[in-house]
């Protein structure tokens, strides 16, 4: 279902139509709620800042004992390699847009049941719910990303101009977060078992990650294949833009963008083929 607004001299007029075949996306309808997502947004943060204990000292909390659980086992006992940098800071860039990639993915996969409400009741483009889903995590990872220039500093190390790729990576991190939600928001809609299943297919997407380990140690004849893995480039590509060693894997990066524009293109034909039904099954 699309609107187009009318404007007239005294009045405007909705008009609510069906969509005109599969490709029939309708993105300026967002553009024309961008309120709406802004106001999705804040109370998102509000529900989860403004009632917890400890506010937003829970974007800080969960990385940072991540990361010190990790050293513990890679680091201290495993001596897991990291690249000439410090295990705690090899950890810490990893799991930063790690953490962020799988908040995204797990309330942009769940937000349509969990706002059942909010869909039965008012007319709005449903994309506006995955939309902000992936949108708050955002400030959580701004927050623990200035724990780890102070952890940087700490260690003595300085950021480079290359800390300015980060927002080009976070963005393809959000699209694949994106990507991902639309094709499990109206799968949960249907099948309640996403919310369960959810969290077990991100702790294997986790380790099959490069998060506790570098991208090195994977046999060099695996690593075409490794990189199918879109978070693979991410990762990679933060660490070095962090950090400033060695060269970014620009093959990694172009598998990740050609994998998140084929899931991306489908997961917006397929989202806006089930959104019609959703009011009537959630």
């Amino acid at each position: 279902m699309s609107t187009h607004v009318h404007p007239a001299p005294s009045q405007v007029i909705t008009e609510i139509r069906p969509d005109r075949g599969w490709l029939d996306l309708d993105l300026g309808a967002v553009w024309r709620y961008r309120e709406l997502l802004g106001v999705l947004v804040m109370r998102d943060l509000q529900v989860l800042y403004k009632q917890a204990l400890l506010g937003a000292g829970w974007a800080i909390l969960q990385p940072v004992f991540a990361v010190i659980i990790f050293s513990i086992i890679f680091g201290y006992i495993v001596k897991m390699p990291s690249e000439g940098v410090p295990y705690p800071l090899f950890a810490f860039a990893g799991v930063l847009p790690w953490t962020y990639f799988a908040e995204a993915v797990r309330r942009s996969g769940t937000g349509l049941v969990t706002d059942a409400e909010l869909v039965r009741k008012v007319y709005f483009p449903r994309l506006i719910m995955p939309l902000a889903n992936v949108i708050s995590p955002l400030v959580d990872f701004c927050i623990a990303f200035v724990v780890l220039l102070v952890l940087m500093a700490f260690y003595g190390i300085a950021p480079s101009w290359k800390i300015l790729v980060i927002p080009p990576l976070m963005v393809v991190a959000a699209l694949l977060a994106l990507s991902i939600g639309l094709w499990l928001g109206p799968i949960n809609v249907r099948f309640r078992d996403i919310k369960h299943t959810l969290p077990f297919l991100i702790q294997i997407w986790m380790y099959a990650s490069p998060i506790v380990y570098p991208l090195s140690i994977v046999p060099r004849e695996w690593q075409a294949i490794y990189a199918l893995n879109p978070m693979v480039g991410v990762i990679e590509g933060f660490r070095w833009a962090v950090f400033d060693r060695g060269e970014p894997n620009f093959t990694a990066l172009a598998m990740s963008g050609a994998i998140i524009v084929l899931l991306l293109a489908g997961g917006l034909v397929f989202f806006r083929r089930m959104e019609r039904t959703f009011a009537d099954v959630i």
